[in-house]
C-alpha cells in the first residue's frame, strides 16, 4: 500500500488496480468509500479498456472475438510503482501476454497521484508504443461515503451540484447499456437532492461536451464534502447501487461508455471509443478536492 500525505490529507493508494482506497483529513474523516462487499466491493476503481459492459461481455476486432468483463481488467492486474515521492506517485501497468488473450494491443497505462494541498490530482496516460492504432476506453470510478461525518446525516441530506450551472444532455441507460439516441435534458442549475431512486436505472450520465466541469457532493447539514473537476472528459456518471440504499455515492469521468442498444460488436465501431495513433498519448485528468 502507497501512502502520500501533507499537513491537510493522508492519502493511501493500492498497487492491486492503482486504486485510491482512503482519504482522511486531519480530523481522522474518511471520504472514500470502504468497500463493503454488502453494497459495493471497491473503493475506486480504474477502468481500462472498457468503460461499462460489452455486448455479451465480448467484442470482434480483425475477424476475431474476444472476452472482456464490464469495465475492463485494469483493475484487477497489479501496477508496477515507476517512482514515489511523499506527495506524489507514478503507477504503470503495461500489456503482457496475459492481457493480449482479451485485448490484442500494446499499450502503458500510467496513473500518477499527486496530493496538493486539500486536493488530489489524478492523470490517466495512455501510451501506444506499437505503429497501429490503439482502440480504447477510459475512466475512473471513486466511491465517496455518505454520510461523510458519522452520525451528521443521511443520503437524502446530500445533493449534487455541477458547474457551469446549466442543463445537461444526459444519455439514458438501458441496463446494462446506453442509449445516446435517446438523451434526455436534465436541469443542473439548481442542486440535485439525492435519493436513491434516482438510480433505479442505473448512473445518470452527463455528455459533458468536453467542457471543463466541476461535480460537487454536499451535505445540507454539515460542511464536509468532496468536488471534481474535469479537464477533457466527455462523460461524467454519477452512481449509487440501487435497491441496496448505499451509504455512498461515485462520481466518475469517463472517456468512452457502454456498448449502445445497437451495437454491432465491433470494437473499430463502439461508441466513443479513443483512437490513439501508434506512438502518440493520451491523458485524461481530473481533481478531486476534499472539504
Amino acid at each position: 500500500m502507497i501512502t502520500l500525505k501533507n499537513q491537510y490529507l493522508t492519502v493511501l493508494i493500492n498497487e492491486l488496480g492503482a486504486e485510491l482506497t482512503s482519504v482522511k483529513d486531519s480530523e481522522g474523516i474518511e471520504y472514500i468509500w470502504q468497500a463493503d462487499p454488502t453494497y459495493w466491493k471497491r473503493h475506486a476503481p480504474i477502468l481500462f479498456p472498457i468503460v461499462g459492459r460489452l455486448k455479451d461481455n465480448q467484442y470482434q476486432f480483425n475477424s476475431m472475438t474476444y472476452d472482456m468483463t464490464q469495465h475492463g481488467f485494469a483493475r484487477d492486474h497489479t501496477f508496477a510503482v515507476e517512482s514515489q515521492l511523499p506527495t506524489k506517485v507514478s503507477l504503470v501497468l503495461k500489456s503482457s501476454d496475459e492481457t493480449l488473450v482479451n485485448y490484442p494491443f500494446k499499450f502503458e497505462l500510467r496513473v500518477i497521484y499527486e496530493l496538493v494541498d486539500h486536493s488530489l490530482n489524478v492523470s490517466l496516460n495512455v501510451i501506444n508504443p506499437a505503429s497501429e492504432t490503439l482502440l480504447f476506453s477510459i475512466g475512473a470510478h471513486p466511491g465517496f461515503n455518505i454520510p461523510l461525518v458519522e452520525d451528521a446525516g443521511s443520503f437524502g441530506d446530500y445533493f449534487v451540484r455541477v458547474a457551469p450551472k446549466k442543463a445537461y444532455s444526459q444519455i439514458p441507460l438501458k441496463p446494462p447499456y446506453s442509449d445516446p439516441n435517446d438523451r434526455r435534458e436534465i436541469d443542473l442549475t439548481k442542486p440535485l437532492s439525492l435519493n436513491h431512486e434516482l438510480f433505479n436505472s442505473d448512473a445518470i450520465v452527463l455528455d459533458l461536451n468536453r467542457q471543463e466541469t466541476t461535480v460537487m457532493l454536499a451535505s445540507s447539514v454539515n460542511d464536509h464534502g468532496v468536488s471534481l473537476t474535469v479537464e477533457n472528459a466527455p462523460y461524467v456518471g454519477i452512481w449509487s447501487p440501487y435497491p441496496k440504499k448505499a451509504p455512498f455515492a461515485c462520481i466518475e469521468p469517463w472517456w468512452g461508455l457502454a456498448d449502445t442498444v445497437d451495437a454491432n460488436g465491433k470494437l473499430k465501431d463502439k461508441f466513443a471509443i479513443n483512437k490513439l495513433a501508434g506512438r502518440h498519448a493520451f491523458a485524461g485528468k481530473y481533481q478531486i478536492s476534499f472539504f
